[in-house]
């Protein structure tokens, strides 16, 4: 079994000089699929390409809760359209971060409440993206039952009880390069935690980059030393990590 990269910014302008060449790449590494995951209007507009010029490559349409002041009524109609598109297979990325504080909370909010339902009306999960906003993010996900419509919880960064309220709304972890720094002992703590079956690789390339290449721009090449991390901590072959955690992408994104 190959390695599924659930989360990916391809279109980042940080591969503008190798974008083709490192995609091509991909299959002789070991990766057989990527989410390439929109974070404003015009990253979605740069997935929906991506996704109609490599067969391997999936989008996922939404708006990151820092990028929501650009949102009205006539782009979440343009993105009800492009989420109706073949090779979309998800809403997002889409939640709260109150790290950077841009727009003011009560903005992310009301944006991330109408993308919430945006995915209910067109049926597809959501990948979400909560930091330092753990109880909004839980509370609205509750209010507008996001348990109904499934999905991920991208670059998982709380502690063991939030991953339990989310694994009981039946949603994936997505684990990525901070699981092996040194300091990421929460999250080691939560992969130990929780089932196999409910974790999800991702890269969030080009950032968050694995030891022992923290600090240089990431790619899905990198997401071995994340599967052998994940085997380390459970004690398990990293061959098993792979297989299981492809497998829970394809549940994930509700592929045949």
């Amino acid at each position: 079994m190959k390695i599924f990269d659930t989360h990916a910014h391809y279109d980042d302008e940080a591969f503008d000089k190798d974008r083709d060449e490192l995609l091509c790449s991909l299959a002789d590494h070991g990766i057989d699929c990527v989410v390439n995951v929109g974070a404003s209007i015009q990253s979605t507009k740069n997935t929906l390409e991506l996704i109609r010029q490599y067969p391997f490559v999936y989008g996922a349409a939404g708006v990151h809760p820092n990028e929501t002041g650009e949102l009205n009524d006539t782009l979440i109609d343009w993105l009800k359209h492009v989420a109706r598109e073949d090779r979309i297979v998800a809403i997002g990325e889409i939640g709260l971060d109150y790290h950077w504080d841009e727009p003011e909370p009560k903005v992310q909010k009301y944006w991330f409440a109408r993308q919430l339902a945006l995915a209910s009306e067109v049926k597809l999960p959501v990948i979400i993206h909560s930091r330092d906003a753990a109880k909004d993010t839980l509370d609205i996900m509750k209010a507008e039952h996001a348990g109904e419509l499934g999905g991920v919880i991208h670059c998982f960064s709380y502690g063991k009880e939030m991953a339990r309220e989310y694994l009981q709304m039946g949603f994936y972890l997505g684990i990525g390069g901070v699981v092996t720094f040194g300091n990421a002992k929460k999250l080691k703590e939560v992969v130990e935690y929780a089932p196999l079956e409910k974790l999800v690789l991702e890269t969030d390339c080009p950032y968050l980059s694995p030891e022992p290449n923290r600090g240089k721009r990431n790619s899905s090449v990198n997401l071995p030393y994340v599967a052998e991390k994940i085997a380390q901590i459970k004690n398990i072959p990293a061959d098993e990590v792979i297989r299981v955690t492809s497998r829970n992408a394809r549940k994930l994104y509700r592929f045949q």
